[in-house]
């Protein structure tokens, strides 16, 4: 009987959101003031009522919501983990989010890494700690899935019936650290590369282990950890498994800042140093250049054995904010409004964007030129596109020949 109630609700709900959308529809063609609702970077707009623009707003804001972001999934925290020292920088344990695939996918899996940024050093890493990128304790317990992750056709035609998976990022150093001593004042855990592996030995014991396909992915400090982890995740799956890996926005360059310096190359050299990290890198690149090196994926990709495709904004808007023009080679301020808004860019600021497009091309061609590597480079200014659907698989997502 409450079994019953529930169904008869739920389809009531059903029923009130479709004669609001439609009452939406009517609204938007019989009434005559403007207004806009804003998801993401898109901006709706249409014709409605002023007297009832204030509820029009909120209703037409959660049906786009609905539409646009996807599904919620929940969380699966790795408990069992936390015995073989596979725990968050707070010591918490790892987590994942798993939506399981149905027909023709159902051996076939998508494993994506969530991205993060990374902490360089103690007094970061403590920051971290206390938020989702450092603390399961903190992470949310129901995540959207949307964009390359979608259950439907229609967003995500290719990977909508797979096995997708979230792996969440707790660790700060793109799962590559594992420092065994753990300091008591601090509490922090530098053990990402411990946490991959819980992860995937967890996700064969739940039907990996017969994939006929699999994919390793991930945005941003993701993508870089899809890239570092290429190899060895498929020397983890069985032979016959078909692996691939694609990196969304991890394509991070080494170049040096406005102010000359070397800003990035300082900052993964530290990152490298204090998580442990070298040991957990490419032994094809650490056996040939200095470990911190091996935390750009243009001294790595060479030699990946495993297909590699790599997505990526020539004018990454992450990278030139943040390894371009950092705050730190920009004191007097003189970039910021330029990298929030390229409209507002100088002409010469203009000039050092488009040259650092050409590093970008220039450090991708010499390294990812092999037969078994795909590349797919726009010019947008954004960071990380697999993700958001907009930006995925929409009627006015980026095109390139096209495709």
């Amino acid at each position: 009987m409450f079994v019953s109630f529930i169904i008869i609700i739920i389809i009531i709900i059903i029923a009130i959101l479709w004669f609001t959308y439609v009452y939406l529809i009517l609204a938007l063609f019989f009434f005559n003031v403007t207004f806009c609702v804003k998801y993401s970077h898109l901006l709706a707009c249409r014709m409605v009522d002023s007297r009832m623009g204030l509820w029009l707003n909120l209703l037409v804001f959660v049906l786009l919501l609905m539409k646009i972001e996807g599904f919620y999934v929940g969380i699966t925290y790795l408990n069992n983990a936390v015995e073989k020292g596979a725990v968050c920088l707070d010591g918490s344990p790892p987590a994942y989010h798993l939506d399981k695939g149905f027909g023709t996918g159902i051996n076939s899996w998508l494993v994506h890494f969530e991205g993060g940024g990374w902490c360089n050093n103690v007094t970061t890493c403590l920051a971290r700690k206390k938020t989702r990128l450092g603390s399961s304790k903190q992470m949310v317990t129901q995540l959207p899935f949307s964009g390359i992750m979608h259950n439907r056709r229609k967003f995500n035609p290719d990977f909508y019936n797979w096995n997708r998976v979230k792996i969440r990022y707790c660790d700060g150093a793109s799962f590559t650290g594992d420092v065994q001593e753990v300091n008591p004042a601090t509490n922090l855990h530098f053990r990402g590369a411990r946490i991959f592996l819980a992860v995937i030995e967890d996700l064969l014991a739940k039907g990996m282990k017969n994939a006929e396909n699999a994919l390793l992915s991930g945005c941003s400090a993701g993508g870089l950890a899809s890239i570092l982890h290429c190899d060895s995740f498929r020397a983890l799956l069985p032979m016959g498994t078909k692996v691939k890996c694609l990196s969304d926005a991890g394509y991070f360059i080494n170049v040096k800042d406005v102010s000359g310096a070397p800003h990035i190359q300082t900052f993964f050299s530290q990152v490298v140093s204090l998580h442990g990290s070298a040991k957990n890198l490419p032994l094809s690149c650490t056996s040939r250049l200095n470990p911190a090196l091996c935390f750009f994926p243009q001294y790595v990709v060479q030699q990946i054995r495993t297909p590699l495709f790599v997505l990526n904004a020539a004018y990454d808007s992450w990278q030139i904010k943040n390894i371009l023009a950092p705050s730190v080679a920009d004191p007097s301020g003189t970039w910021k409004g330029c990298k929030h808004d390229i409209e507002k860019c100088s002409p010469i600021q203009l000039r050092t964007v488009q040259d650092f497009r050409l590093q970008f091309l220039s450090a991708l061609y010499r390294s990812a030129n092999s037969s078994s590597q795909g590349l797919y480079i726009d010019s947008c200014y954004t960071h990380c596109q697999t993700e958001m659907q907009e930006t995925w698989f929409m009627a006015d997502s980026p095109e390139l020949s096209k495709t």
